[in-house]
């Protein structure tokens, strides 16, 4: 693969999303086809949970049909379906988490509890929200190489050859991300 692979994928994509905009469903079956594995595996990361990542990887693409026609191909389409994948699952905690009960052994439910607040220093989703803004300002190399490593999982020699790029360079850009993101979060929590 060479670097000029990722672009022409990023125009067929634009393309497709045009003409599924206007109603063409071979268009759209065509990127459900190339990113349903990409979009189920995000969800099932985030959820740990099988069936509801099946379930919210279905909402995803209902929602890629609904709104389709607002991607203006300013980014990859990679990245514009990562942030609505990402934005359906911490939608799906929001909703879910206020249903969240702790009972008695009895059966009771003596007290509600949104999940992820039963410890106060420990918020899996406004982590999640903070993370999100985070990685939202690493420069492009830096953020692309993590969310293929850290998020999607491809090793460096996939992502060496998804970018065009060494192993080295993939190693280290990751760390950098990482340096990077350790910085920004921690200026977002003293922020707070």
């Amino acid at each position: 693969m060479t670097a000029a692979d990722p672009e022409t994928s990023q125009t067929n994509d634009y393309e497709l999303g045009q003409k599924a905009a206007q109603g063409d469903m071979a268009a759209f079956e065509q990127l459900y086809q190339r990113h349903n594995r990409r979009v189920y595996s995000l969800c099932l990361r985030m959820t740990g949970n099988v069936s509801e990542a099946e379930d919210l990887a279905q909402e995803v693409f209902i929602q890629l049909f609904r709104k389709i026609g607002s991607f203006r191909g300013e980014s990859a389409f990679t990245t514009w379906l990562h942030r609505l994948t990402v934005n359906q699952v911490l939608m799906h905690f929001r909703k879910r988490g206020v249903r969240m009960e702790q009972t008695t052994e009895d059966g009771e439910t003596p007290i509600q509890i949104v999940k992820g607040t039963e410890n106060p220093n420990s918020m899996p989703v406004v982590d999640r929200i903070a993370l999100d803004k985070a990685i939202a300002q690493l420069p492009p190399g830096y953020r692309t190489v993590f969310t293929l490593h850290d998020i999607e999982g491809h090793e460096h020699e996939e992502i060496a050859r998804m970018l065009g790029c060494s192993v080295g360079t993939s190693k280290s850009q990751l760390h950098k991300a990482r340096m990077k993101l350790r910085g920004l979060l921690r200026q977002q929590k003293e922020a707070e």
